[in-house]
């Protein structure tokens, strides 16, 4: 089971060096437990993707110097790895691995020339995930907001229901949402029923960004037609691979944790995009 965790970054300086330590040590925490809820447990490896729209802060110098100090002696430097950025952002991205002639990838990063949207991210993410062989991708944030021990309840999910796409869900079951105001909790909770009723798609978190999808399933939804830039992709996203794909779904509770490092991503500019785009899949307004 290869895994591919993609994460985009602007300006995370402050938790991107630990959040690739923590999704890496994944794979040593399941392979150390053993069997995930008593389910046999196929060959793991879960690499981390950072996609980084030109951070002023230096984020993506801190990617490349881990890579650079995490390579084997024995690392052919000159090896190559294939990037699709077929999402209409910069087609000139650099992609930087510690890849070797052991094919020991663990680390990668396409950096892109300036703030090209969450969106155009992970559509790069994805292209790079069928482009290299992985069966799995997970999306998430780099702020922490997204608890990366979670992966192991997703992977073990994923194994038992064969599903196209498992949603990290906030509320499934009840609200789990830690430090939020009052006022972002009722405009996020709220906005989640105004797109699941009028796009029809029944899932409890349709905005949230903390998700695994099958690659499989990516092959039959047109990536090259989304064109959701902000958080309204995650809508988007979800809808195509319901409607468009017809992939199976379930839904992971997860605890959502406000970030206590850097600074949130959302405007005012995002809520409407998604506003509108939720009407847009409902009147079939999309490629």
């Amino acid at each position: 089971m290869k895994v591919l965790a993609a994460i985009p970054t602007y300006n995370e300086k402050e938790n991107i060096s630990r959040m690739i330590n923590s999704v890496l040590n994944i794979n040593e925490t399941i392979k150390t437990a053993g069997d995930i809820n008593r389910l046999p447990l196929l060959p793991l490896c879960i690499n981390v993707l950072i996609i980084d729209d030109n951070s002023p802060d230096g984020t993506a110098k801190i990617v490349k110097e881990y890579i650079s100090s995490h390579k084997r002696l024995s690392a052919d430097t000159n090896s190559n790895v294939n990037v699709n950025v077929k999402d209409g952002g910069n087609k000139n991205a650099n992609l930087i691995s510690n890849a070797d002639v052991n094919s020991d990838e663990r680390v990668f990063i396409i950096e892109r020339e300036k703030k090209l949207g969450l969106g155009t991210a992970y559509v790069a993410a994805f292209n790079f995930a069928l482009d290299n062989g992985y069966d799995y991708v997970i999306t998430m944030d780099c702020d922490f907001s997204h608890n990366p021990e979670e992966i192991a309840g997703f992977i073990s999910l994923m194994q038992s229901e064969k599903c196209g796409m498992i949603v990290g869900s906030r509320y499934s079951g009840g609200v789990r949402v830690i430090n939020w105001s009052m006022k972002r909790l009722l405009i996020s909770y709220f906005a989640n029923i105004y797109a699941k009723f009028i796009t029809g798609i029944k899932i409890t978190d349709l905005t949230g960004g903390f998700n695994m999808y099958d690659v499989n399933c990516l092959k039959k939804i047109n990536l090259n037609g989304i064109s959701s830039r902000g958080y309204a992709f995650q809508i988007e996203m979800k809808y195509r691979m319901v409607k468009e794909g017809k992939c199976s779904f379930k839904e992971y509770p997860i605890i959502f944790y406000e970030r206590t490092s850097g600074r949130s991503k959302m405007s005012k500019g995002i809520i409407f995009e998604a506003f509108f785009m939720v009407i847009k899949l409902r009147l079939g307004l999309f490629k």
